[in-house]
């Protein structure tokens, strides 16, 4: 299934190709001009901000909370019918050292507000977090894309290990554009998602 799309495109491939370059070049634009800097660390309305912008020339939905439930293989993210309620409980989460931004990471990415591009966003949300806070960022050219796979999808149960592969890979060259755009290229792999209903919870 093709998601609908301001571009067009009925081919998954073509639109995942559009999706990359489009929402790189916004990316670039959001770190070049500033912009960032100017939004709120740690609250899901900047990453909301952040997510528009990255994806409103492709997606209606580019900001907005999704109204469906997803899956990513057997881990179900957040249930609509509790994601508000969740998105309000991050907000509040403390941020002043690592263990606490990378607990508000870890429950933002169970959230899983967007129907798409939440990968790409929520690490420059993290990003921000991080450099407001600690003035480090994540070199995530440094961090293996499959121990980060599997880390996140044990972080709700056990943290230690999403934890550890973060902070070794942490870098004060906060204003370094490569390094921040070696977070959007890593998510491209992660992106991918499968619907299911309400009544499939039960």
């Amino acid at each position: 299934m093709v998601l609908e799309n301001k571009l067009g495109l009925t081919n998954s491939a073509d639109l995942a190709r559009e999706e990359e370059r489009i929402s790189k070049k916004k990316a670039i634009e959001l770190f070049e001009t500033g912009w960032l800097d100017k939004l709120e660390a740690g609250k899901f309305d900047s990453l909301s901000k952040i997510h528009k912008y990255l994806f409103d020339d492709i997606y209606n939905f580019a900001g907005e909370i999704r109204k469906e439930n997803i899956s990513k293989g057997s881990f179900r993210f957040a249930p609509v019918m509790y994601l508000n309620a969740a998105l309000e409980h991050i907000d509040s989460m403390p941020q002043s050292n690592f263990d606490e931004i990378i607990a508000k990471y870890i429950e933002m990415n169970i959230a899983h507000p967007f129907r798409e591009g939440n990968g790409r966003s929520t690490r420059i949300w993290l990003d921000l977090i991080l450099k407001k806070e600690l003035g480090m960022v994540v070199d995530w050219s440094k961090v293996d894309k499959e121990d980060y796979l599997l880390a996140m999808e044990r972080s709700p149960v056990k943290d230690i290990e999403i934890k550890v592969l973060l902070k070794d890979a942490l870098t004060s060259d906060v204003n370094n554009r490569e390094v921040y755009m070696k977070g959007i290229d890593a998510s491209y792999h992660y992106e991918g998602y499968n619907i299911f209903k309400t009544e499939d919870l039960k």
